[in-house]
């Protein structure tokens, strides 16, 4: 997977389109949970941002830009600038219980070995997942001092993979796993849900995989994980974590990564930040329907 194929560097005028789109709702007194996408006007990018949307439906699933200005811009400015973007290709969604639709991927000092833990508020290593959306975007503020490389790989070259060196275990990909929902479900709802990693719609194979919330499913009663299934679980996190399957992406202060949570996974590598508060890794998320 050739990263130039889907890295696009943002002209001046279509910086400065993103600005004024955000100064103009500051202007107008508008919160960012009342931003409609009807609001949001980019005629400069109108034509890029249809050939981004179709390369994460159906193209590679990856799209990266570059050239924010997030120092000279600001925390406030740049978030609300993203949220733009964020209209223009799609509807943002919620990315947890709270509600929360701009989401801060940052090290909360949270203990990453306690069992249910969100490892994005951690510096620790994070395993391949999807996101429940149909394309997860993230926004670099602040980098790692060292470290906390995006990793990716296809979903679709994952399965092929394991067609070849374990056509025994090709279906199980397509069989209802129970995924735990980490004590975030809605009041009356059960702590589980059960659904197929892959469908195949006619024209595509779409993977949902959460390797951490199929294993940690065993905790609640009456829930077991078959030594087959975990063989399985294990065999698509090792095959995709191969130097050969995977493509590690470090970010650039302003970069934009764009993925479609139905053809490719995404990890993360472990990272150490900077002593200065005001430079530790910081990256905020979208989650967008498409």
């Amino acid at each position: 997977m050739a990263s130039e194929r889907f890295v696009f560097a943002l002209s001046a005028p279509e910086v400065d389109e993103l600005g004024d789109c955000a100064d103009r709702l500051f202007g107008d007194g508008t919160a960012m949970d009342d931003v409609v996408a009807a609001a949001v006007e980019l005629p400069t990018l109108e034509a890029r941002l249809s050939n981004w949307r179709d390369e994460l439906r159906g193209g590679l699933g990856v799209v990266v830009l570059r050239g924010i200005p997030v120092r000279s811009w600001g925390t406030d400015k740049t978030s609300m600038a993203y949220w733009c973007l964020g209209h223009a290709l799609g509807s943002p969604g919620q990315q947890n219980p709270q509600g929360e639709l701009l989401g801060h991927v940052t090290d909360y000092r949270d203990d990453a070995s306690a069992g249910l833990v969100r490892l994005y508020r951690t510096n620790d290593d994070i395993r391949f997942h999807c996101d429940a959306a149909d394309v997860v975007g993230l926004l670099a503020l602040r980098t790692a001092e060292e470290g906390g490389a995006s990793r990716i790989a296809s979903s679709t070259a994952i399965y092929n993979e394991i067609v070849r060196r374990r056509p025994d275990m090709a279906t199980e990909l397509f069989k209802p796993f129970i995924y735990d929902r980490r004590d975030e479900e809605a009041p009356g709802e059960s702590p589980v849900f059960r659904v197929a990693p892959a469908t195949w719609d006619g024209e595509m194979l779409r993977v949902f995989w959460h390797s951490d919330y199929m294993r940690s499913a065993v905790r609640h009663e009456g829930i077991d994980l078959s030594a087959r299934r975990q063989e399985f679980i294990d065999l698509f996190d090792s095959i995709g974590s191969e130097p050969e399957m995977r493509l590690d992406m470090v970010f650039e202060e302003g970069d934009i990564q764009l993925i479609s949570n139905h053809t490719v996974v995404h990890s993360r590598t472990a990272y150490v930040d900077s002593d200065e508060p005001d430079d530790r890794r910081h990256l905020l998320r979208l989650w967008l329907s498409l």
